[in-house]
């Protein structure tokens, strides 16, 4: 039993809880909420060393591990005594903007501002922090994240994307990246892309150097059709068979389909080639069928995460 704090995604706190109550059968309201932080007293969650990943929630962009509550009088007071714990802290702020500010100007500093890709984050503890009134915070040195307040985004190409979605991609890249030292797809390796129209993830892949078969029943947007590095062909990528492909580094998908039939389409393929490194969202049906989850989650070399560029769905990483 402990205190826990789970920050959820900007506006999916209620997912948040119905993942709370539907994958852990935690039903009971929060101690306290302060905006999309929920607080937990005496928590039956946590096993012995502290928090394994299988039991992170999903929705939960950082989980505090040992909150606490802080009264201060001054800017300069609580800036100091999170210094006297440790280096590195991150605000999540829903009130007294102006002052939280001026408190985190007083810390050492930490990179808060868009990123471009790509990037390497530092694997380095994270703190978090938050105002609760003018003179009291609740505040935790521990935290599940290395990123500051969970949190990662991208400064955004307007004009060269087919589509946003290439975003989700580049998130899901970097968090291979940082949580299994996965490198980036480069040069000399060859990628295969389910449903790829209109092009997003093959733009950030031939980008990166590497070589994209990209398979839709729609092409791609016109400047990728003509790229070098990407062979198109419009089929159903689902129903092509491995063993009639050639030999390749990466597998993605970003395809709207049932969990069940994504899960048929990997397990196929990691049976034909075991190495493979795979990136795939899995899109969300309704209610969530949290025992399927759970299958994507136990074959061997995943992680599931939810990106800050997902909304009603996760992302389910297998690298070797």
């Amino acid at each position: 039993m402990k205190n826990l704090a789970f920050l959820a995604f900007p506006e999916q706190a209620e997912l948040l809880i119905s993942e709370l109550a539907g994958r852990f059968g935690i039903t009971r309201k929060p101690d306290a909420r302060y905006g999309d932080l929920l607080y937990f007293e005496n928590l039956d969650f946590a096993e012995d060393d502290g928090m394994s990943e299988s039991r992170l929630p999903y929705w939960a962009r950082t989980v505090m591990l040992e909150p606490f509550y802080l009264k201060f009088d001054s800017i300069g007071e609580a800036a100091g005594e999170l210094k006297k714990i440790q280096r590195n802290w991150a605000p999540y702020q829903y009130t007294c903007f102006r002052r939280a500010q001026l408190i985190q100007e007083k810390l050492p500093y930490i990179n808060l501002k868009e990123r471009n890709f790509p990037v390497k984050i530092p694997n380095s503890a994270m703190g978090l922090w938050t105002l609760i009134d003018e003179h009291t915070m609740i505040a935790s040195s521990m935290t599940t994240s290395t990123l500051p307040a969970g949190t990662l985004h991208f400064i955004e190409d307007h004009e060269n994307p087919p589509s946003r979605a290439y975003l989700k991609i580049q998130e899901s890249l970097t968090m291979a990246n940082l949580l299994n030292g996965t490198e980036l797809p480069h040069a000399g390796q060859r990628c295969f892309e389910a449903g790829a129209c209109p092009g997003g993830w093959t733009w950030v892949l031939v980008g990166l150097g590497a070589e994209v078969f990209a398979v839709d029943r729609a092409p791609l947007a016109d400047s990728l059709m003509n790229n070098p590095l990407v062979k198109f062909q419009a089929h159903d990528a689902f129903t092509l068979k491995p063993e009639e492909l050639d030999h390749f580094d990466w597998i993605f998908s970003d395809v709207i389909c049932y969990p069940e039939r994504l899960l048929e389409w990997i397990n196929k393929w990691l049976s034909y080639q075991p190495d493979l490194n795979m990136i795939c969202t899995i899109k969300m049906q309704g209610e969530i069928n949290w025992p399927l989850i759970q299958e994507f989650a136990d074959i061997p070399g995943s992680r599931i995460v939810h990106l800050n560029y997902n909304k009603h769905e996760l992302t389910w990483i297998h690298t070797h």
